[in-house]
């Protein structure tokens, strides 16, 4: 769930880069409050009112976080346009290392700690 509000907290960021993690978690929860939604809407009878709203205030998140999967990828945003293309790089991983578009998401993750196991104590 943080990975949703993580995007939403970067609401109209356009550079950077976005995580294959972050990006495919962020889809699942956003369709998961759609449907919700849908489910509370068919349960009042309000037809597509509140997914309406939804839908325009999630609009430039969805957008700035698709850009910036685009980039992690070496891309241009302007691939968020080409439909297949564009499915086949959300399922690609990122660039290793920094590209021009900015450092790799995962780099500050670091790699990790080796552990030894400690010597009995005699």
């Amino acid at each position: 769930m943080n990975y949703y509000f993580d995007v939403l907290k970067k609401y109209a960021v356009f550079s950077g880069r976005a995580s294959r993690k972050e990006y495919w978690m962020f889809v699942l929860f956003n369709m998961l409050v759609g449907f919700i939604l849908g489910v509370i809407e068919r349960v009042i009878g309000s037809g597509s009112l509140l997914y309406g709203i939804y839908s325009l205030g999630i609009f430039l998140p969805v957008l700035a976080v698709q850009i910036r999967r685009m980039h992690d990828v070496n891309k241009s945003g302007w691939f968020i346009l080409v439909p297949i293309y564009n499915f086949i790089l959300t399922l690609t991983a990122g660039t290793q290392g920094d590209n021009q578009y900015g450092p790799d998401p995962y780099a500050s993750v670091g790699p990790a700690p080796v552990t030894t196991p400690s010597e009995p104590q005699a």
